[in-house]
């Protein structure tokens, strides 16, 4: 990246404005830039030192300016051994010309990315600039910490149904003869309701990969939403709980929806289940028209499930869409809410969480209304 003048906190003594360094292109401030940057001169003295080197190494521009470049910024490898000692920008191979990313350690410990070109003026000549850059490396971390987290809750929840998998079918072959029909059809469903909890595991980690890389698919049909609640309410039913539990009420007339009818289950099942094992009362579940959350369509369809048990903390609401939220009742991966969010933004939708009228929690998800031919493109 050719960079131009910056401002004076990142100029050294004597810069002129309108007499950039070899290679620098005009109009771009080093102050703007993401990342740290540090450049030296061709004798190794900082001439560069840009807003966010400053605030990466906690020194001041002024500070740095002129200084060698070990000197302003004194870096060590993960060993102790001090980089610029081991790394020799200005001699070596005569070839070189970059130093790849890798971890290093300001004073006092903290680790940061760096990553250095070597600028010659003539593919063997002398080097007559260092530009170093820096990255910070939290964000880094916490995707790590994210994906060991993910890791270990992948595992712990494997284990039991596994486990119980495993104890079930080891009795069985081993003791076949000893039990009843009906203690071997217990065991059997067992082992089917366990298969299924491995196999929505697996589901939601599909779903976590595609979502995070920006591959989840929409298979866009038309969807009669009333029915597609109705449905998920009929199926509460019949698993024993009260028809008075649900609330149904529908606006009519709704717009054509176009989404995907799998996905739309997947998040008319997460929300309305959270509301019936976690919350209490009445579960009201309103689908109306409103307006679309896609800039350039009048109406979307909005969908919104509420109940009337404690709710959800302020303090937490703004980290119910993350990984392995589970508020105060643990249970479950707490990967749910994550992917409704993912969903229904793969739709050009929108999801927001907020306090129900009677007190409990409320989810409400608007998706635009998409026409078959806005679709084929």
């Amino acid at each position: 990246m050719s960079v131009g003048t910056s401002s004076a906190a990142g100029r050294g003594a004597g810069d002129d404005p309108a007499d950039p360094p070899p290679g620098a292109g005009p109009g771009i401030d080093p102050d703007e830039l993401p990342d740290g940057l540090v450049v030296a001169d061709e004798h190794g003295r900082v001439v560069r030192f840009n807003a966010a080197a400053e605030r990466i190494t906690a020194t001041r521009a002024a500070d740095a300016l002129g200084q060698p470049l070990e000197k302003a910024l004194p870096l060590e490898d993960l060993d102790g051994r001090r980089w610029w000692q081991l790394t020799d920008p200005y001699g070596g191979l005569a070839i070189r010309g970059r130093q790849p990313e890798r971890n290093l350690l300001l004073p006092g410990g903290r680790e940061v990315l760096v990553t250095a070109r070597y600028v010659r003026e003539r593919p063997t000549g002398p080097v007559s600039r260092v530009v170093v850059s820096l990255r910070d490396t939290e964000a880094r971390r916490r995707t790590e910490r994210s994906h060991a987290e993910l890791i270990a809750t992948v595992a712990h929840e494997l284990r039991s149904p596994l486990t119980s998998v495993k104890g079930f079918t080891a009795t069985l072959l081993a003791k076949w003869e000893r039990f009843t029909d009906d203690q071997k059809r217990l065991m059997l469903e067992t082992v089917d309701a366990d298969a299924d909890r491995v196999t929505r595991l697996i589901a939601e980690l599909l779903d976590i990969s595609r979502i995070d890389s920006g591959r989840l698919e929409v298979r866009r049909q038309p969807v009669d939403m009333g029915a597609a609640v109705g449905r998920h309410i009929q199926a509460y039913v019949a698993a024993g709980q009260s028809a008075d539990r649900f609330l149904l009420r529908v606006e009519q007339p709704l717009p054509m929806l176009w989404a995907d009818p799998d996905k739309i289950d997947q998040v008319l099942s997460n929300l309305i289940e959270n509301a019936v094992r976690h919350g209490e009362g009445t579960v009201t579940i309103d689908i109306t028209a409103a307006p679309s959350p896609r800039e350039g369509e009048e109406t979307g369809t909005s969908v919104t499930v509420s109940d009337e048990g404690p709710g959800i903390p302020e303090e937490s609401m703004n980290r119910v869409f993350t990984r392995f939220w589970r508020g105060s009742k643990r249970g479950g991966t707490g990967l749910g809410l994550y992917i409704v969010k993912g969903i229904v933004e793969a739709h050009g939708g929108t999801i927001t969480v907020g306090r129900a009228p009677g007190g409990g929690a409320e989810f409400r998800f608007t998706l635009p209304v998409a026409a078959p031919a806005y679709l084929a493109q």
